[in-house]
């Protein structure tokens, strides 16, 4: 019998249009064969189960189950295609835990963590990676722009504390521009990070748990068109993205070590892509993300099929380990 499969998609932040793209190509390509595959929505105002012929069924919140034709469905394990709030930073999945149902993504611990950059660069700081000098920021709180510039020097990088697809951040030149910078960043959060500029080779390193063993995928060097690998630079275009990428033996070396070794620091397991900036021959880590692009035009497929392993695989993989997982 198929194991039914939800694939949660959408989500509260501005990253919902994404992850809506993500979760339409986990849905296209999970092998029907082996499981019965239903496409959920997460929205704010409602979660509804969309059928093939586009009618809309209400998730029952109560256990996470549709009904459809007067027929209970209860779900065998829920994909999770969620970037940002409630997917990415673990909300959602503290209920399904709650609710005993078996994901695709960590423990819900572990995605706040992640999700969340400052505490994320606290915990790998304690074992010696490197990584950029930053600043805190608590929305309410003082902006002493000169105490900023001090530590992280111009230009540096205003980031909302806890956003992806660089949504509420900003390359800052001069100090005179900071304030606005730092509002622009409490719009997607009350929490803001902001960060010294490293000059260097940006490098995306997916690493996965696939077929119950961690493997770091084949590294991206983006090369972005824009100032920063800002929103357009992502998903319009505005970038190059060179797999593998043009590093030498050494680097490479140094940077799948690296990227193993957060993977395993942080306890993931599952799929994840991590930032790394190469500057004076040391790998600084950026962030990691839980929940990365799942299109076809995104880093870590790309990666994947480098690596010969199919969109069909790498899904049909991550399920089989949340079953086993349970």
């Amino acid at each position: 019998m198929r194991k039914k499969v939800a694939v949660v998609m959408g989500g509260y932040s501005s990253e919902y249009g994404i992850s809506i793209k993500s979760g339409k190509v986990v849905c296209e390509h999970l092998n029907k064969t082996l499981y019965e595959v239903f496409p959920i929505h997460i929205l704010a105002d409602k979660w509804i189960y969309i059928a093939e012929d586009k009618i809309e069924y209400t998730i029952d919140k109560s256990d996470f189950s549709v009904c459809v034709n007067k027929k209970k469905i209860i779900f065998d394990v829920v994909f999770n295609a969620i970037h940002g709030h409630p997917g990415e930073d673990g909300v959602l999945i503290a209920y399904f835990e709650l609710l005993g149902i078996a994901h695709t993504s960590d423990t819900s611990y572990k995605m706040g963590l992640t999700f969340n950059k400052r505490d994320c660069l606290s915990v790998i700081d304690t074992y010696g990676i490197a990584h950029a000098i930053s600043y805190y920021l608590n929305k309410g709180v003082v902006i002493d722009t000169k105490e900023i510039v001090k530590k992280v020097g111009l230009p540096c990088f205003v980031k909302a504390n806890r956003a992806g697809s660089s949504y509420g951040i900003s390359k800052v030149y001069k100090e005179d521009e900071l304030k606005v910078a730092i509002e622009h960043s409490y719009k997607e959060d009350d929490e803001v990070l902001i960060e010294e500029f490293l000059d260097g080779v940006e490098l995306s390193v997916g690493v996965i748990t696939y077929k119950d063993k961690v493997k770091v995928l084949p590294i991206t060097e983006i090369v972005s068109e824009n100032d920063y690998f800002d929103f357009e630079a992502k998903y319009l275009g505005k970038s190059q993205e060179v797999t593998p990428a043009r590093i030498t033996r050494k680097q490479e070396k140094q940077v799948v070590e690296i990227a193993e070794k957060v993977y395993k620091i942080l306890r993931l397991k599952g799929i994840s892509r991590a930032e790394y900036i190469f500057k004076n021959g040391i790998p600084y880590f950026v962030e990691i993300n839980t929940v990365p692009g799942l299109t076809e035009e995104s880093i870590l497929p790309q990666q994947a099929k480098k690596a010969n392993i199919s969109l069909e695989d790498l899904f049909g993989s991550m399920v089989e380990n949340a079953l086993l997982n349970v």
